[in-house]
């Protein structure tokens, strides 16, 4: 059992180091909003920031909203840690621990967001993702020589937002009905969004062989 554990050990640290050290690098290094192409013209670098789940969605504009979320973070990643060490036991496949590692890592990477970055960066309510209507939080953006007021987000331990900084840049063609001209995918992601959606999908396509359904013999049925 210590040779899977240490292996599903080793590859959630160092996909949790990953994250942290690209969205830390985004979040000192970036100004609000910049934009700058990553890969040729098909990927770019798109700092930003949300307060909810993967992909920008949201619960809500409530604190009880966006405290269940972290919560339920929590106890998905506790119940996932538990569901890793049960299939170790039952001496699952490699291929199996890497999937459960990869949707631990990228839950535990965003959780890691909503705990402690507002307590080591300020809140600035002058940046749109500051912003949360609804909240019922006022504060005051001095923007220059005019002051104006805006619904700031919860902030504290397990309020903060999660870092996103990855963005496709392609556009279906403008000839394409529906859809012609928008973005393929407009959601801003990061590392750990991808890695639950890597593990998510390998799963589904693995499925017949990570959940094989028992055979029942003449005797059973």
């Amino acid at each position: 059992m210590r040779k899977p554990l240490l292996f599903s050990a080793i590859l959630v640290a160092v996909l949790l180091l990953l994250d942290q050290w690209i969205k830390l690098t985004i979040k000192t290094q970036f100004s609000p909003g910049e934009f700058r192409p990553l890969l040729g013209n098909w990927l770019a670098l798109h700092y930003t920031e949300n307060p909810g789940m993967a992909f920008g969605q949201t619960f809500g504009a409530s604190m009880w909203a966006k405290l269940s979320l972290s919560l339920f973070r929590i106890v998905a990643i506790g119940l996932i840690i538990r569901y890793l060490i049960k299939q170790i036991k039952l001496g699952t496949s490699r291929e199996f621990l890497i999937v459960v590692s990869l949707v631990l890592a990228g839950a535990t990477g965003n959780l890691l967001d909503s705990m402690f970055y507002d307590l080591f960066f300020s809140v600035d309510p002058c940046i749109p993702f500051n912003q949360l209507a609804g909240s019922g939080h006022k504060a005051i953006c001095h923007a220059g020589h005019f002051n104006y007021a805006v619904e700031l987000r919860h902030q504290g331990f397990l309020f903060g937002n999660v870092v996103d900084m990855f963005q496709f840049n392609v556009r279906w063609p403008e000839g394409m009905p529906l859809v012609g001209g928008s973005d393929v995918f407009p959601a801003i992601w990061n590392l750990a969004d991808f890695c639950i959606s890597v593990g998510l999908f390998w799963a589904i396509i693995r499925q017949k062989k990570f959940f094989p359904k028992e055979v029942k013999t003449d005797a059973e049925a």
